[in-house]
C-alpha cells in the first residue's frame, strides 16, 4: 500500500512540474536510444559487399536509382591512399595492386594502410580541427603558446595506436584525475587547454568567463553534436538545450586551470635530472645571486607595473595570504600568475651602462658551466583542477559575465539525462571529479549521442558528407540523416567492436558503395541532385595540407620524419613578420608533412589558408570548400610550386632519362598513378614542341629559367624549362587536386 502512495505522489508532483521541453523534442531522433536495425532486403545483391551497403541500396531502389558501376583499380587506390594516410600511391604500389588478382587484393591495402605510420598523421587533421588547436594565444599579441605541439603528437599516436574512442574521450575531458601518472593521459586534456585568450585583458573574471564559454561550446559540438553556444544567452531557439543546461555543462569545468609543467619524463628520469640540476645550481649559485641582485629590483618594477593596471579587487586578490583565498579568488590568482613572473632576458633589457657591462659579464661566466646544465626538463601542456572545491557557477543573465542569477550544478544534457551527477573526488589527487563523472557520461554507451557523432564524423571525412549533414550539429537546423537506420547500424556497430575507430574505417571503405565510381548520371542527378543518396561516390578537393604534402611527395621533397616540435617553412613574399614570430626552420625541415606546421592563429600557413584551414580560435567539424583565385595563385605562380616543379622534373629526368615520351609517362605515373592515353601524349608533345619555342623568346628577353636541379650534360635547357613547366601544370590539374 505505501509502494502505491508513493507513486501516486510522485505521478502528482510529476504533473505538477511544467515539462520544458515538447513532445516532438522528447521524439527527436537524436535522443532516441541506440537501435541495431535488421538488414534490410534489397533485389539487387551484387550491390552488397556489406551491411551497410544494403541500407544505401534500400534507400536508391525506392527512388528507382542504383549504385554507380565499380571504379577503375588505380583511382580506387588513390581514393584510398588519400583518404586514410593523406598521400598518393607510389608507382610501385600501383603496380603490386594491379598486379595481385586475388580476391582479398584490396583489403590488403586497406589493412597496410590502416597500419601505416602516416594513418594518425592524416586522421589527426580532421580531430586537431575540432580541438581547434593552434600554438599561439591568439588576439593582438599572438604570443607562441610553449609545447602545445605535443597534443598534436598525442593525437597522432593515439590514432596510430587505435585507441579506444571511448578512452581518447575520457582522457581529453579528464586524463589527469584517471591517468595521474601518464604524462600522455594529462596531455590529452590540451583538447580544453586550446582555447585563444587575450593576454593583455586586465579584467580576468571576463577572460575566465570567456574561456570557460569556448570549452563549453567546444565540448558540446565535438563529443555531443550539439550546438550549446546557442543556449548561453537563453533556452536554445530550435533544439532542446535549456539555459541551465548551458552553465550545467559549465560546471564540470569550474575549478580548471592551464597546467603548462607537466613533467613528460619518468619519474626514475626525472629524478635523475634533478640530481644534475642540483649540481649545476650549486657550482653556479654565486653568479646566479649576483644575476639575481642585479635584476630583482627590475622584475618588481615589471611586476608592479602589470599589476598596477589590474582590477582594484583584482590586486586585492593577488595581495592576499595564501591561505585566505577562497576557489574563485585562487582562479583569479593562478590567471594572473603567468604574466607576473619575468625571465632574466625580459628584466635585462632595460639594463643600461655599467649595469648592463657587469650583466653580461655574469652571463659569460655562467655560459662556463654550460656543460653541466641539463637545460629545463620537457614538459607538456594541458588542464588540471586548483583543488578540491570549485567555485561556484551560476546562471548568467543573456550570458554576460557580471549578471549572475541563481547558482547550478554540474549536469548533464536534461533531455537526455537529468539526473544529477555522481561526483567522487578522485583519492589522493586535489582534485574535483566532476570531470571524470563527465568523461564518464560522454563515454557511455548509453549515451545516444556519442557513438553516433563520431560514426557520423567518419563517414563524412570519407564521403565529403555526413549521414546527418552537419557533422558538429545534430540539432533540428543540422538536419535530419539521410539514412537514420545505418547510422544507428554504425553506432551500435562501433559500441560492440570496443570503440574501434579502425574497423569503422574498414567496414566503410570496404563497402560496394565507397568502391563505386563517381560517374555522372543525368537522371540520378535530377531525382537527387545533391547525391545525398550515394548513387555516385562524390568527388571531393583534396584540403590544402593534403595538396602540399602530395606536391612534396611526387616531387621527391617529403620529410617524413614524425613527430617533435613544429616547423615553420618559408613564407610567400611580401607576407610580413607575423606577431609573435617566425622562425625560418633548417632546409630539411620545411618540407615535413603539413600537420607539423606551427599553427599561429592570426598568420595561418598562407597556402593552407587559402586553401580553407579553418581559424582555430573555434571548433570546425566541417570546412569550408570554396574555389577561389589565391588558390590558383597559390599553385601556379607561388616561389614553392615552382620548386616543387623543379625537383619534380629532376626527379623525371632521373627515372626516364632524356627521352621525352618516357618522361610524360613517368611524369604521369607518379602524379596520377597512371599511363598517360595516346592523345595525351601527343598533346604533351606538342606542347614541349611549342614551349620550346616560348622559353627562347624569354631568354632573349633576359629572362631566368626555372630549370631541373641536375640537368644531363648535354641537356637542351630550353627543353628543361618545358619539362619543368610540364610538371608544374600537371600539379595544378584537377586530377591531382581532386580525390575521384
Amino acid at each position: 500500500m505505501r509502494t502505491v502512495c508513493v507513486i501516486v505522489v510522485s505521478v502528482l508532483c510529476l504533473g505538477a512540474a511544467k515539462d520544458p521541453f515538447t513532445p516532438a523534442q522528447r521524439k527527436y531522433w537524436a535522443f532516441q536510444p541506440v537501435t541495431r536495425p535488421q538488414s534490410p532486403i534489397v533485389q539487387h545483391q551484387n550491390w552488397i559487399a556489406n551491411f551497410i551497403d544494403s541500407f544505401i541500396a534500400q534507400r536508391l531502389e525506392s527512388k528507382g536509382l542504383k549504385l554507380a558501376p565499380l571504379t577503375d583499380r588505380i583511382t580506387l587506390l588513390r581514393r584510398i591512399t588519400f583518404d586514410l594516410i593523406g598521400l598518393p600511391p607510389a608507382p610501385e604500389e600501383v603496380d603490386a595492386f594491379l598486379a595481385d588478382q586475388s580476391p582479398n587484393a584490396y583489403e590488403k591495402v586497406v589493412d597496410r594502410l590502416l597500419a601505416s605510420p602516416h594513418y594518425g598523421e592524416r586522421w589527426a587533421r580532421h580531430w586537431l580541427d575540432l580541438a581547434r588547436y593552434a600554438e599561439s594565444e591568439g588576439f593582438k599579441a599572438d604570443e607562441t603558446r610553449p609545447n602545445a605541439w605535443r597534443y598534436r603528437d598525442y593525437v597522432i599516436r593515439s590514432f596510430n595506436e587505435n585507441k579506444s574512442y571511448d578512452r581518447f574521450i575520457k582522457e581529453q575531458i579528464a586524463g589527469d584525475e584517471l591517468w595521474p601518472n601518464d604524462p600522455w593521459a594529462r596531455v590529452a586534456t590540451g583538447f580544453n587547454r586550446h582555447y585563444p585568450d587575450e593576454s593583455n585583458a586586465r579584467n580576468l573574471v571576463q577572460r575566465r568567463q570567456e574561456i570557460l564559454n569556448d570549452i563549453t561550446d567546444t565540448v558540446g559540438s565535438t563529443f555531443l553534436g550539439m550546438t550549446y553556444g546557442c543556449a548561453r544567452c537563453h533556452t536554445h531557439k530550435f533544439d532542446p538545450i535549456l539555459h541551465t543546461d548551458y552553465y550545467r555543462l559549465q560546471a564540470f569545468f569550474a575549478n580548471t586551470a592551464a597546467d603548462d609543467a607537466i613533467p613528460m619524463i619518468s619519474a626514475e628520469e626525472m629524478s635523475q635530472y634533478r640530481v644534475k640540476r642540483a649540481e649545476w645550481e650549486e657550482q653556479t649559485k654565486p653568479i646566479r645571486d649576483q644575476i639575481a641582485l642585479l635584476l630583482e629590483p627590475r622584475k618588481q618594477a615589471l611586476i608592479k607595473e602589470y599589476v598596477d593596471k589590474y582590477p582594484p579587487e583584482i590586486q586585492a586578490i593577488l595581495a592576499k595570504p595564501a591561505g585566505d583565498r577562497n576557489p574563485f579568488e585562487w582562479q583569479m590568482y593562478y590567471k594572473a600568475q603567468p604574466y607576473l613572473v619575468f625571465d632574466d632576458d625580459t628584466a635585462s633589457k632595460s639594463l643600461k651602462g655599467e649595469a648592463r657591462n657587469q650583466y653580461q659579464a655574469l652571463l659569460k661566466d655562467l655560459k662556463r658551466f654550460g656543460d653541466l646544465d641539463p637545460g629545463e626538463a620537457p614538459v607538456g601542456i594541458g588542464m588540471k583542477d586548483l583543488g578540491d572545491r570549485a567555485p561556484a557557477t551560476h546562471l548568467l543573465n543573456v550570458g554576460a559575465y557580471d549578471a549572475p542569477l541563481e547558482e547550478v550544478q554540474p549536469g548533464f544534457l536534461s533531455i537526455v539525462n537529468p539526473n544529477p551527477p555522481k561526483i567522487v573526488p578522485p583519492a589522493g589527487l586535489n582534485s574535483t571529479g566532476r570531470r571524470t563523472a563527465l568523461a564518464n557520461w560522454l563515454a557511455s554507451p548509453e549515451n545516444p549521442l556519442t557513438a553516433r557523432v563520431m560514426v557520423n564524423r567518419i563517414w563524412y571525412h570519407h564521403f565529403g558528407q555526413g549521414i546527418a549533414a552537419d557533422p558538429s550539429d545534430f540539432g533540428a537546423m543540422g538536419g535530419r540523416p539521410s539514412h537514420p537506420e545505418l547510422l544507428d547500424w554504425l553506432a551500435s556497430e562501433f559500441v560492440r567492436s570496443g570503440w574501434d575507430v579502425k574497423a569503422i574505417h574498414k567496414l566503410i571503405v570496404m563497402s560496394r558503395t565507397y568502391q563505386q565510381s563517381s560517374a555522372f548520371d543525368e537522371a540520378a542527378a535530377k531525382e537527387d541532385p545533391r547525391d545525398k543518396l550515394l548513387w555516385r561516390f562524390p568527388r571531393e578537393r583534396l584540403e590544402g595540407e593534403v595538396i602540399r604534402d602530395a606536391a612534396l611527395a611526387v616531387s621527391g621533397l617529403l620529410n617524413e620524419k614524425m613527430g617533435g616540435p613544429s616547423v615553420f617553412p618559408e613564407l610567400p613574399t611580401g607576407t610580413g613578420r607575423p606577431r609573435g614570430g617566425w622562425k625560418l626552420s633548417e632546409p630539411e625541415d620545411r618540407n615535413r608533412r603539413s600537420v607539423y606546421i606551427f599553427v599561429r592563429r592570426n598568420t595561418r600557413y598562407p597556402m593552407l589558408e587559402a586553401f580553407d584551414m579553418p581559424d582555430t580560435h573555434e571548433s570546425c567539424g566541417r570546412r569550408n570548400k570554396t574555389i577561389t583565385a589565391p588558390q590558383a595563385m597559390a599553385l601556379l605562380n607561388g616561389k614553392l610550386s615552382v620548386e616543387w616543379a623543379q625537383a619534380f622534373a629532376d626527379r623525371v629526368l632521373a627515372q626516364a632519362g632524356v627521352d621525352t615520351s618516357a618522361q610524360i609517362d613517368r611524369a604521369y605515373r607518379l602524379a596520377f598513378g597512371r599511363h598517360p592515353d595516346g592523345f595525351e601524349k601527343d598533346s604533351i608533345q606538342t606542347f614541349f614542341q611549342k614551349q620550346k619555342q616560348v622559353i627562347a623568346a624569354r631568354v632573349d628577353a633576359g629572362e631566368k629559367l626555372a630549370l631541373p636541379a641536375a640537368m644531363p650534360p648535354g641537356f637542351d635547357p630550353a627543353q628543361g624549362a618545358a619539362l619543368v613547366d610540364f610538371c608544374q601544370m600537371l600539379l595544378n590539374s584537377n586530377e591531382f587536386v581532386y580525390r575521384n
